[in-house]
Order: C-alpha cells, then structure tokens, then sequence
C-alpha cells in the first residue's frame, strides 16, 4: 500500500468514527475529546496492550510492563527518555513506600534484560534510557515467548498483520534474503 493509498484509508476510518460519534454520542462537545494535536501526547503502538502483557508474562513476580508504558509516555524524540529522579517514575509506575525506587529499579533492569530498552548512567544508573522497537525485541524473543505463552505470541502476531506492520515478517524476508544473495555471490 503506497502513502496515498494508506492516506485515503486513514481519511475513510476517520470519516466512519466520525459518523459513528455523531450518531452514538451527537450530545458530547468536541473540547470534551482528547486530540493528540492538543497538549501532551505520545505515538504509541496499537499493539501496546499486548506488549505490555508479553512483558509481564516474561517478568512473571515483577511484572515489568507498565513500567515499560510509563517510559514510553514520557519518550520524546529520538525514543529518548531522561530521568531526572528515579522515585518519580517509580511513583508514575505504581510503586510506593520506602523500596519503591528498588522495586522501579529491578523492573528496570528486567526490561533492559529482555532488550526492551538500552541504559546508559549518569547522576543514576538508569538517567537515560533508549527506548527500542518492541516488535522487533518480541520477534527476537518469539521462541521463548511461545514456549512459556503461545497464546500472546499469536494474538500480537495477528494485531500487527492486521493494522499492517511488517516488523514481525521483516526478519524472515531479510533473512531469505540475505541466504539468497548469498548464494548468488558463490556461484559466481
């Protein structure tokens, strides 16, 4: 699908929303809307719940997931994330009380473990941290992923195929790819 393509599709979706907000809830006023051109916001991806579920599915005791969305939200350009205080984002993830900042920490370095996000030091371990495409982390992990769940590898398989991200097929293309060239260069 070329960019006009996917733009007219875009425009039809938008146009059917339309259509149905008016007709299911003609009385809500527009300024009562959240618009993502308005104040704060942050491109995430519509597979976001199932990223976070994978997550915790493979961080089981310390469900390291909606630490993950909490850094997401606050990602700006570049998926960069800087962390001035840890016991603030350790409050933004739901942890409280005197080891809410160790409890953040683990769950930090779980996703760093995993190969969610990348670290780098400064005034803390954790100052600032890079955020890396999750479809292409959970494609890296997919056979432990359907070992210890098959069911959630298969569900976000299916949500990407369906609001059409390639990242979970690009390997296996580049892959043949890259055997194929390969075995044109021998041959040669």
């Amino acid at each position: 699908m070329n960019v006009k393509q996917r733009a007219a599709r875009r425009n039809k979706m938008e146009d059917r929303a339309a259509q149905y907000r008016e007709e299911l809830w003609s009385e809500v006023n527009e300024e009562d809307l959240w618009h993502r051109t308005e104040h704060g916001w942050v491109v995430s991806p519509r597979t976001m719940p199932l990223i976070i579920n994978i997550i915790d599915a493979m961080t089981k005791e310390a469900s390291a997931g909606y630490t993950f969305f909490c850094l997401w939200s606050r990602s700006l350009a570049e998926q960069v994330v800087e962390i001035s205080t840890p016991l603030e984002l350790a409050t933004e993830a739901g942890f409280s009380g005197g080891r809410s900042v160790y409890t953040w920490r683990k769950r930090m370095k779980s996703l760093e473990e995993l190969g969610f996000i990348k670290c780098s030091k400064g005034t803390h371990d954790y100052q600032f941290v890079l955020l890396l495409n999750p479809h292409r982390v959970i494609k890296k992990l997919k056979a432990r992923i359907q070992k210890e769940n098959p069911s959630l590898y298969a569900q976000i398989l299916k949500r990407g195929m369906e609001m059409g991200s390639k990242d979970f097929l690009k390997d296996e293309k580049d892959e043949k790819d890259k055997k194929g060239t390969g075995a044109k260069k021998k041959g040669n």
